[in-house]
């Protein structure tokens, strides 16, 4: 009787052979190359640039850098330069269903003088994709798929939203929905001074 030996490089030439070299290069069935998946939150607008200096205020969102799907990233540990409402938004959460079209039109209407831009939280890429279309959202928002914001601000539900002056302080949280556009236009006005 004979045995062979592998060892870890010969095991290791043998999956590259097999696998390919490339991450991520898929094979069609007829040998063709397979076109990589689209990222379905593609269709978010990009976060806004933000200047190159720290936030600051009596009270800050925690410093975490998030991925925009759309384009950019969203740096919570630096001052957005203009008024942000910042939505934290989810497939699974029910009464994100009416706010997110609010918020929507809140972004349209904000022009220079805000900036809205939202976390997906806690959610699959697919279905926070399938729940913006649904609502017809397409303004900035950053994946946090894990929701590690969520962790860092101790909340067990959604939706919240805060609202940041131009250093990155925030000025107000409004915890659950808001009723319609009139009521998140007077908190904007209320709490950044922008009259939109």
């Amino acid at each position: 009787m004979r045995t062979r030996t592998r060892t870890a490089a010969g095991v290791l030439a043998l999956g590259l052979a097999l696998g390919g070299c490339t991450p991520g290069a898929a094979e069609e069935p007829d040998g063709a190359a397979a076109t990589p998946t689209p990222d379905p939150l593609a269709a978010l607008a990009p976060c806004p640039e933000q200047p190159d200096r720290a936030a600051e205020g009596a009270e800050m969102p925690p410093a975490l850098e998030l991925t925009c799907p759309g384009g950019g990233s969203l740096d919570l540990g630096r001052a957005p330069g203009v008024p942000t409402v910042l939505n934290l938004w989810a497939s699974w959460c029910g009464p994100c269903r009416e706010e997110l079209p609010l918020v929507q039109q809140l972004s349209e209407a904000g022009g220079d003088r805000l900036a809205v831009v939202g976390v997906i939280s806690r959610d699959g890429a697919p279905q926070a994709a399938s729940f913006a279309a649904d609502a017809g959202a397409t303004f900035p928002s950053a994946f946090d798929g894990d929701g590690e914001l969520m962790a860092e601000l101790g909340l067990a539900g959604l939706p919240y939203t805060y609202l940041l002056d131009a250093d990155g302080g925030i000025a107000h949280v409004q915890v659950g929905p808001v009723a319609d556009l009139a009521e998140l236009e007077g908190l904007v006005a209320e709490h950044l001074g922008v009259t939109l």
